[in-house]
């Protein structure tokens, strides 16, 4: 990366301050740029789900991974629900989704509780045996009295298929039959998954985030206090496939013994640290035995760290500065916080991170762990908060006495709750993740990168005002 010339210098900047110039491209598709990642995170996508309660969880670290890339489970999991869910996100299918299933005497109430759960938004009624033998959605369960059997509701003309199907035969089938979902069975007629019409498409775009043994991905979080050691140990015999150890000022003496005590378990798998901003802040932790440094101070969209302590930096200049440094050290950054727009990952893959975590963004999706509730005008939103708030820290502080909870509760840097409402056209975190996609790919087409350290390499950064970011807002109401 470079700045246009008599640029950057003297500038601290942020995603909307910086523009990617267009440059003489032989890419002449957005299909021929490889979004994979080089830093050993084994992501196919270049995006990460941060560690945040209302965010990462078992449904978006399968569905996540499915598409290539990675979920990180928060450090306040017991590491006995980490390796349960580990276990679950690592048993699950490829290419089709897990499906909500019920009985045929199961009451409509329960698929209506159900139904948000999956962005498929669809229940399989399935009988003794694990067959499917009908299927509701909203449409079946609108106007029906709640305590009705599904039994009596349920749409009975299925689309099933092999689970082995290839997804292009899949699609020509649904869009034959004009159905948006498909139910794969085994020899045996029992459910497998489930494939939506989009999910076909998807499966011939993405390739999964797998380990090894051809399992899905999902990486797991620790703090810098307590027993490291024995929460590391517990991590890795989880099967975790990355481990981040994580703080919210990750250049501090508790950090750099945290990586001591992970390393002296010898991890065979990548080991992330942060959060810094500054050049020598990675280099402590990359000498301190991390392979990666998550980068970002204040950016997130429920942190309050710079209104409360004035401490922080403005998130592209800290990427830019923190990748260079990783990149002598032979190290990575991953770009943590800021991102509200698929420019903005575009922006921080071209500043030299080789991947973008995403937080806030993504607790607006059903799947993130939270319920879906509606708002006043019926809205439908789930609840996010910040990892160092009032409300997470009461979480974290439950082995605690009183007295000890009520005083850290005096301390919060974080909101601690914030409604995030689903984006009609993108409720899924799989709409998300194509929208994200489409702007990185199309970003490199501009460029002429066909991968990711391309892109770093030939990016060419200009300085805009307010009003130049302005200009580039779309204005669908006119003006």
């Amino acid at each position: 990366m470079r700045f246009l010339e008599g640029q950057g210098a003297g500038y601290e900047l942020t995603y909307d301050d910086v523009f990617l110039l267009p440059s003489c491209s032989d890419v002449g598709s957005r299909f021929d740029a490889d979004l994979s990642t080089v830093d050993g995170s084994g992501t196919t996508i270049p995006l990460v789900v941060a560690n945040m309660t209302a965010v990462a969880g078992r449904r978006m670290a399968e569905t996540v991974a499915r598409r290539g890339g990675l979920v990180v489970l928060p450090q306040d999991v017991d590491p006995a629900v980490v390796a349960e869910t580990v276990k679950w996100v690592k048993s699950r299918h490829l290419v089709l989704d897990t499906p909500l299933t019920l009985g045929p005497q199961d009451a409509v109430a329960d698929a209506l509780n159900l139904l948000p759960k999956r962005a498929h938004r669809a229940v399989v009624v399935l009988d003794s045996a694990h067959r499917p033998v009908g299927l509701v959605t909203e449409a079946e369960l609108s106007g029906v009295d709640r305590f009705a059997r599904l039994a009596d509701v349920a749409q009975t003309d299925l689309v099933v298929v092999p689970a082995d199907a290839e997804p292009r035969k899949v699609f020509d089938q649904l869009n034959r039959r004009r159905q948006e979902l498909a139910l794969a069975v085994d020899a045996e007629d029992r459910l497998v998954g489930a494939l939506t019409t989009t999910g076909t498409l998807r499966a011939d775009l993405y390739r999964p985030a797998v380990d090894s043994s051809g399992r899905l991905r999902v990486a797991a979080a620790l703090g810098v206090n307590g027993d490291v050691t024995a929460k590391t140990e517990a991590l890795l015999a989880a099967g975790v496939d990355v481990l981040v150890v994580d703080t919210a000022h990750g250049h501090q003496r508790k950090m750099l013994d945290a990586l001591a005590a992970v390393q002296s378990c010898r991890p065979s798998v990548p080991v992330v640290a942060g959060n810094v901003v500054s050049g020598q802040g990675t280099r402590d932790l990359l000498d301190a035995g991390a392979d990666i440094v998550k980068v970002g101070v204040g950016p997130g969209a429920m942190c309050t760290t710079r209104m409360m302590t004035g401490v922080g930096r403005p998130q592209f200049s800290a990427v830019a500065e923190c990748a260079c440094a990783a990149r002598a050290a032979g190290g990575y950054v991953w770009a943590d916080g800021g991102v509200r727009h698929p420019r903005d990952v575009a922006l921080a893959l071209a500043a030299g991170a080789s991947n973008v975590m995403i937080g806030s963004w993504f607790a607006g999706t059903y799947e993130s762990p939270g319920d879906l509730q509606r708002d006043e005008t019926g809205q439908p939103y789930k609840e996010s908060y910040g990892m160092a708030s009032k409300r997470a820290v009461a979480a974290r502080t439950t082995r605690d006495d009183s007295f000890d909870r009520a005083r850290k509760a005096l301390f919060e840097e974080g909101i601690s709750t914030a409604r995030m409402y689903l984006d009609p056209q993108r409720p899924g975190v799989e709409d998300l993740i194509d929208y994200i996609c489409a702007g990185v790919r199309s970003a490199c087409t501009y460029v002429g990168a066909r991968t990711l350290p391309e892109l770093a390499e030939r990016a060419v950064i200009g300085v805009q005002s307010a009003a130049g970011f302005a200009e580039g807002r779309p204005l669908p109401q006119g003006w």
